[in-house]
């Protein structure tokens, strides 16, 4: 039986579902935010990310491409 590529799959059931572990660089190494106290938690969800430009950097390659 052929399935199309684009198809998406049905919800799952909540019984079906695992957790997302998420962790973070906190001084230096990772932990879970799991493990952090509610004031800590709470801080993590407020941040924003960000992209931090140059002008040294503008207009050369990546390093690593």
């Amino acid at each position: 039986m052929r399935h199309p590529i684009n198809q998406q799959p049905g919800k799952l059931a909540d019984h079906e579902r695992q957790r997302c572990e998420v962790w973070t660089r906190v001084m230096g190494y990772h932990r879970p935010v799991s493990s952090f106290n509610p004031g800590k938690q709470s801080e993590h969800a407020e941040r924003l990310p960000f992209q931090e430009t140059s002008p040294r950097l503008e207009g050369k390659r990546p390093c690593c491409s």
